[in-house]
């Protein structure tokens, strides 16, 4: 994994196109955005300080800036693109800063809460740990969420349909190295936190390496259904990274195999001819110690 303070060459190439990332990829369900601030105890704590990481194009900082309670956010974006696509939307009380997970310019202990949308598994680090860590009050809440459409599954779940399983294969055998949502690594972070036993407790009290967010983390989902139409469908499956940088010979296989995929006999289609599209959304929060 590229280090915390560098953007993965996958995430630089793969999201160049902001505008498609911003049209295709999709915002989150209100109910989950309901249950997520309830675990990250934003939900009615009014002029809340909250620091995004990662926060692209704005597809959850909208959220953010549009709840009743008048959060005050700042954003952190080290893609080019993407912060000026954030930053033409003009948010209100929203700063969008040029910073990353492991170097934020943000004040010691100055959030309320910390969230990463779509995003943590590219920086899943002790370095952005302990970066995020400086930048939360003690006792505030860092908060992970993430859409995850059935053809980008992790292994261990099941895809509703054939025809998503067909893609999620397709997409699992386009593996580059990268760790995304789908492999789960992200979660090791804060399991190798917990010293593995007394005489390691006494060390890493002097080393300053105690844990620094509690566990178990807080876990819930959401599942989702939506209607797209087939390009639109398309368009959505090449804002993932690995499909994004597809040229020449391999994107047409890419297409081929989306094509195939289509055919299978539960594809569900309504009236308009848009297909049913199925997905999760799933989300995480840990108390910083």
């Amino acid at each position: 994994m590229a280090s915390a303070t560098q953007l993965p060459v996958a995430a630089a190439e793969g999201f160049k196109d902001a505008n498609a990332y911003d049209a295709y990829r999709p915002s989150y369900p209100a109910d989950a955005v309901e249950k997520f601030f309830d675990g990250m105890k934003l939900k009615g704590t009014s002029d809340a300080r909250v620091v995004e990481i990662a926060s692209g194009t704005g597809k959850f900082t909208e959220l953010l800036a549009n709840q009743p309670e008048r959060f005050l956010v700042k954003a952190i974006e080290p893609h080019e693109t993407m912060r000026q696509k954030l930053a033409e939307k003009d948010l209100p009380a929203v700063e969008v800063i040029n910073g990353s997970a492991s170097k934020m310019p943000v004040e010691n202990e100055w959030g309320d809460a910390c969230i990463a949308a779509q995003a943590f598994h590219w920086f899943a680090t002790p370095e952005a740990l302990s970066e995020i860590h400086r930048v939360l009050k003690p006792g505030a809440v860092f908060g992970m969420i993430w859409n995850i459409d059935n053809y980008n599954n992790p292994k261990g779940w099941e895809a509703s349909t054939k025809w998503e399983q067909k893609l999620n294969d397709f997409v699992w055998s386009l593996d580059d190295g990268h760790s995304r949502f789908r492999h789960m690594k992200w979660k090791e972070v804060f399991e190798k936190q917990a010293p593995g036993n007394p005489f390691q407790v006494v060390k890493d009290t002097f080393l300053d390496h105690l844990p620094k967010f509690s566990l178990p983390l807080g876990e819930d989902s959401v599942k989702w259904t939506v209607w797209l139409s087939e390009d639109a469908l398309w368009a959505r499956i090449s804002t993932l990274s690995q499909i994004a940088i597809l040229k020449g010979e391999e994107r047409e296989n890419a297409i081929k195999v989306f094509k195939e995929a289509l055919a299978s006999d539960d594809v569900e289609r309504n009236e308009k001819g848009e297909i049913a599209a199925h997905g999760v959304t799933y989300f995480a929060w840990t108390d910083r110690i």
